[in-house]
């Protein structure tokens, strides 16, 4: 095998000259180490390669889950390359072309593009088509090489590549440990309360009578002191109702189940709703503003009261900017710039994006790259959740799988339209079906601009459910 290999690079996407590039193979992907870049969520991080083995090039598909296509075919074992064809990446074509100085790959970017065999394009036909000729009237030309027979050096050879491109290194933060003083510098010293005079005993227990009278008179002859209205049918259930359940066991209309002397009401929240399909977790964001679950669903407003509709009012009650009130020392104002849905502002993003864990818990095989800055890894974030993971609704246009693309949503790219998608993401994220009873507790956010916002904002993040898994394309 002939270790110089020679190809020529043409970017007609991009604003540069022409590319010469020798080595042993090409690598084709979404990593920057790879010899041609191609920068799009639907492609993956190393998805295919080319070397020439015995004077042909052949083009090997390293992602079985997503091959590359091949004259409008999906590659499933090695083929030989002539000049002519077109091999399909993402939203990139490359045109193949050989010439004694090396292998030639033109690079385009078409959005919409459809590959046939035909030589006369359909006349009302708005989608860009990339002719091919017939087979009859294709130009004599050499016959296409066999593809090679597994070969174990091949397949070493691009694991190797791709295990090499794939190496990040991430810088690790220092933690510097100091240790404690030692020796006579080292003393210990504690106040006491011997020349101050304490209160009479006699008055703190007068004082805890009094009040335990008056807390069992407003007990039993006031109780709306105590709950201003029933628990809600949620609670007040003696047999649990929504399966799979999100609760250990029925509330039965009890109060200790919250409300005892020892422990407080949140751990006993989150002791209660701790199930396989749902664990009652708070984001780091709230539990630094001091919010926990019964900030958002507060208890005792009546038996027709939602817990889940009251954590969607709540976010809208809290999150603007007539809202003077602080939370730990942090002010809150009206998120998105004014504007529901898509988070970005004057050209940036919003959107804090996804911790560590929560990004886990997607199981989204889309990894930060070391070069990458917060800006950029909160786009990637962003259009990896969306794109080819969700299913077209309404007049939305998406894929032939019928998922969401990137011209769902933005009518151009140069510039790159952004008012669209503050219209279409209502589309989606509007209404909540409650699970169980099958109850709409959010509307249409297009009809009544209240969105529902815990379905990009996921406050549990640990929630196997989703607020409306119809939406969500089959896993590829």
């Amino acid at each position: 095998m002939d270790s110089g290999n020679r190809f020529i690079i043409i970017r007609e996407d991009l604003v540069q000259d022409p590319l010469t590039i020798i080595s042993d193979g090409l690598l084709i992907g979404r990593l920057p180490e790879c010899e041609l870049l191609l920068n799009h969520p639907s492609v993956s991080r190393a998805q295919a390669g080319i070397k020439e083995v015995d004077d042909n090039y052949y083009l090997f598909s390293l992602r079985p889950g997503n091959p590359p296509k091949l004259n409008g075919k999906p590659l499933e074992e090695n083929q030989a390359l002539a000049p002519g064809d077109v091999i399909a990446i993402g939203p990139f074509l490359l045109e193949v072309d050989r010439t004694q100085e090396g292998l030639v790959l033109k690079v385009a970017l078409q959005i919409g593009t459809v590959i046939e065999p035909t030589n006369v394009p359909s006349p009302d036909d708005s989608t860009k088509r990339l002719v091919m000729p017939e087979p009859g009237k294709k130009p004599a030309k050499a016959p296409r090489a066999a593809p090679l027979p597994g070969n174990k050096t091949l397949d070493i050879f691009w694991d190797k590549r791709i295990r090499e491109a794939g190496k990040m290194v991430r810088p690790s933060p220092l933690f510097p440990k100091g240790q404690r003083r030692s020796g006579k510098a080292q003393f210990n010293w504690t106040p006491t309360s011997d020349l101050a005079r304490g209160w009479p005993v006699s008055l703190l227990i007068w004082g805890t009578v009094i009040v335990g009278m008056f807390s069992l008179a407003g007990y039993f002859w006031y109780a709306n002191a105590y709950a201003p209205a029933p628990l809600s049918s949620s609670h007040s259930r003696r047999e649990l109702a929504v399966f799979p359940p999100i609760a250990a066991k029925a509330n039965a209309d009890s109060c200790t189940n919250c409300h005892s002397f020892s422990g407080n009401m949140e751990a006993r929240c989150a002791s209660c709703h701790n199930t396989e399909v749902f664990v009652a977790t708070v984001i780091k964001p709230h539990v630094a503003a001091g919010v926990g679950c019964v900030s958002c669903h507060a208890e005792h407003r009546g038996s027709d009261f939602r817990p889940g509709l009251a954590a969607l009012a709540t976010c809208t009650a809290c999150h603007n900017n007539a809202n003077k009130n602080t939370y730990n020392g942090r002010s809150l104002n009206t998120p998105h710039g004014g504007t529901l849905g898509y988070p970005v502002v004057d050209g940036k993003w919003k959107w804090r994006g996804l911790d560590d864990e929560e990004w886990s818990l997607k199981k989204i095989d889309v990894a930060r790259l070391a070069t990458e800055t917060d800006e950029q890894w909160r786009s990637q974030q962003f259009h990896a959740i969306h794109v080819q993971r969700v299913k077209t609704v309404g007049d939305l246009p998406g894929n032939a799988q019928g998922e969401l693309s990137c011209s769902s949503c933005h009518k151009s790219f140069d510039p790159i339209d952004r008012e669209t998608p503050r219209a279409t993401c209502g589309t989606c994220h509007s209404g909540k079906v409650e699970p169980g009873t099958n109850r709409l507790i959010a509307t249409d956010a297009r009809a009544t601009r209240q969105p529902n916002c815990t379905s990009c904002h996921v406050q549990h993040i640990k929630d196997k459910r989703h607020w409306n898994p119809s939406l969500m394309a089959a896993v590829k």
